[in-house]
């Protein structure tokens, strides 16, 4: 791992397109699982049909995302 990347709390490199957090590479699957799971959660909770769209949302990442599904929640920079 790139000690820039353990030095900065958020880098985005703009030529590979990907975003780490803390030196952890954000996947937008994982980004995805999380908004889907919210969503469902404040749907069935709190009955607000707007957050269908979360739902929506996270499932499209997800779907664009499902090759690399292994590595959404592994540890490093992969």
């Amino acid at each position: 791992m790139s000690a820039d990347l353990i030095r900065k709390p958020l880098h985005y490199d703009a030529i590979q397109r990907r975003l780490w957090i803390q030196g952890q590479r954000c996947h937008h699957g994982a980004t995805g699982a999380v908004l889907a799971c919210a969503g469902a959660v404040g749907l069935l909770a709190l009955r607000v049909p707007a957050l269908a769209g979360v739902v929506a949302a996270g499932g499209a990442l997800m779907v664009h995302d499902w090759h690399d599904r292994r590595l959404w929640f592994a540890r490093g920079a992969q």
